[in-house]
């Protein structure tokens, strides 16, 4: 396989996994209306979670940024680092981002904003210190895929989609167990299975669109590596950058949940586990995987 039909194949997992997603929300949405006899709660679930995402998507760059505690620079700051980010982005045909620093020893970075106009590159000391240049030149290759990709728009998707579960699931519950009830009288068996049958699904769509978010968010790494190896036309760099990435134990002090799948690898140094149930909730596919899909593409 080589790096075109990786991209192309990672993209279309990727959408197949969107399409489940929007199915999975209709289908949650239909049987919780349909056990209250309410479509209102769908409506205004979804009202609700486009409002909260659009608010967060507008100002994700800066509450990222300040969470990570990172500082901006100008081309006279690191004027080596600027001439990578300019070269990649003129083969790319990207505008330069904004780049920033995050004063760790961790080796990490990642990108956010909510365009390629408006988007941001932010590394660690330690990345720069501790990878040679072409090891650099792949991590900020595989940082402006995810801005050519546009990875950004396509996770406040997801987020929305997951909003609005949670948000149904809330207000299910909430209705359930606070006098709601719908048309159906107790004694309606139909009634009372959709009844149990929402409640279930109000406790396991949550989990379950949790999961398609983290499996997107893992798929979209994968394309970012094989559109960076492209992009660079040597994913050997990107694969050796992945090593030492995988090899560092030092800890990352302004690590947060929230922010742990922009990162090109996860801020918490976590171990990648063989079970099958634990990958499940890991934000970033095992490193090993990366580096074998890297070291088996063909430039």
């Amino acid at each position: 396989m080589n790096i075109y039909t990786q991209a192309d194949s990672n993209t279309r997992k990727t959408w197949f996994l969107i399409t489940g997603f929007l199915v999975f929300v209709i289908a949650v949405g239909w049987l919780f209306s349909q056990a209250l006899q309410s479509d209102a709660i769908l409506y205004v679930a979804v009202f609700l979670s486009i409002a909260m995402s659009f608010s967060s998507y507008w100002f994700s760059d800066k509450i990222v940024l300040s969470m990570a505690h990172a500082r901006p620079i100008e081309k006279k700051d690191n004027p080596e680092l600027y001439r990578l980010v300019e070269n990649l982005c003129i083969t790319a045909g990207l505008p330069v981002p904004k780049i920033y620093i995050i004063d760790e020893a961790q080796l990490n970075a990642f990108a956010t904003g909510r365009d390629k106009n408006h988007a941001v590159i932010a590394v660690t000391q330690g990345l720069l210190a501790r990878l040679n240049k072409t090891e650099l030149e792949g991590v900020l290759a595989h940082e402006l895929s995810h801005i050519g990709n546009k990875d950004m728009l396509l996770g406040t998707v997801v987020v929305i989609l997951a909003g609005i579960v949670a948000l149904l699931a809330n207000f299910f519950l909430r209705i359930s167990f606070f006098g709601g009830r719908g048309r159906n009288s107790d004694d309606n068996r139909a009634g009372a299975l959709l009844m149990v049958l929402g409640l279930v699904a109000a406790i396991l769509a949550p989990i379950a669109a949790t999961l398609i978010k983290l499996a997107i968010s893992r798929k979209r790494e994968f394309l970012a590596d094989a559109s960076g190896a492209l992009l660079t036309r040597y994913p050997e760099g990107l694969a050796s950058a992945l090593e030492k990435i995988s090899d560092d134990v030092i800890p990352m002090k302004v690590a947060n949940t929230a922010s742990a799948h922009l990162y090109i690898d996860s801020p918490f140094n976590e171990k990648q586990g063989q079970n099958w149930f634990v990958k499940l909730f890991q934000t970033h596919p095992p490193i090993e995987e990366r580096i074998r899909a890297l070291k088996d593409m063909q430039v």
